[in-house]
This record gives structure tokens, C-alpha cells and sequence, in this order.
């Protein structure tokens, strides 16, 4: 389980640094998307692929997994994390989530994400008050 949030800059190169409590269990590699919320997805191989299974079996039309398809693989890079315990974000990556220098690493339950610092900080606050808005009417039923 992937839990907190972590600040780091990234390097002139493009390299970023991941927490070290998290670098044992990506040590087999991992998968970098876009995610729609202009953040970058981070998982474990074994996530990555989990999700393209329950693709397969979803139902959809061939030409909706098509795009889909596109969308998801066709926009992901699978890097490692080098012996500094840092991760290769590909430019496209960077340009898409307008990383810079400053990049929150946030905890995702089975995922990472990758915000620019002050994207990170009004999205949180929105998420906040809407997470907690959905965890009372839960509590109503």
C-alpha cells in the first residue's frame, strides 16, 4: 500500500527521486501514465498489468478498446528506479502534468501519483472537503 505524500524536485536530466519506503516494492520496475486529472499515474508492474486484464474482460465494443487502448498503453513508459533510487520522467510525461521542478509524490492505495507542487496543493484541498462530503452519505445508508 502506497501511503503519504513526499516532496522532491527534479534533476536537470529529468530523473526524480522516489521515498525509499516505496523503491523495494518498484524494484521490479514500473509503469508511468497520464492520469485525467493532469497528474502522473505511477504503478507496480503487477498493478499495470492487473488493469489491462480487467480491460480485457470489461465488454466493450472492439473500437471503444481501441481507443482505450491508445489512451492508456500507447501513453505509458515503463522505466526502473536507478541506483539512486530515482525514476527517468520521459518529457511528453513532464510536459502533459506540467512538472518542472518541485513534484509531490503522493500515496495512492495500489498507485503513486506525481503532481507539480501547486497543482498538488489546490487539488488536495478540493479533494478534502469532497472526500469527506462522500464518506457522510455513506454513513447515511
Amino acid at each position: 500500500m502506497f501511503l503519504g505524500e513526499f516532496e522532491y524536485r527534479i534533476d536537470e536530466k529529468g530523473r526524480l527521486p522516489l521515498p525509499p519506503r516505496f523503491r523495494q516494492r518498484l524494484k521490479d520496475g514500473l509503469v508511468i501514465a497520464p492520469s485525467p486529472e493532469k497528474c502522473l499515474s505511477v504503478y507496480t508492474i503487477s498493478e499495470w498489468k492487473k488493469m489491462a486484464e480487467s480491460l480485457a474482460g470489461g465488454g466493450l465494443s472492439p473500437s471503444k478498446m481501441r481507443k482505450i487502448h491508445r489512451a492508456l498503453f500507447a501513453t505509458a513508459f515503463h522505466t526502473e528506479i536507478d541506483a539512486q533510487g530515482r525514476i527517468h520522467l520521459p518529457i511528453t510525461l513532464r510536459t502533459y502534468a506540467e512538472l518542472a521542478d518541485d513534484v509531490v509524490v503522493a500515496g495512492a492505495n495500489n498507485y503513486l501519483e506525481l503532481w507539480d507542487k501547486s497543482a498538488w496543493e489546490a487539488e488536495k484541498s478540493d479533494d478534502l472537503a469532497e472526500a469527506w462530503q462522500i464518506l457522510e452519505s455513506l454513513e447515511k445508508h
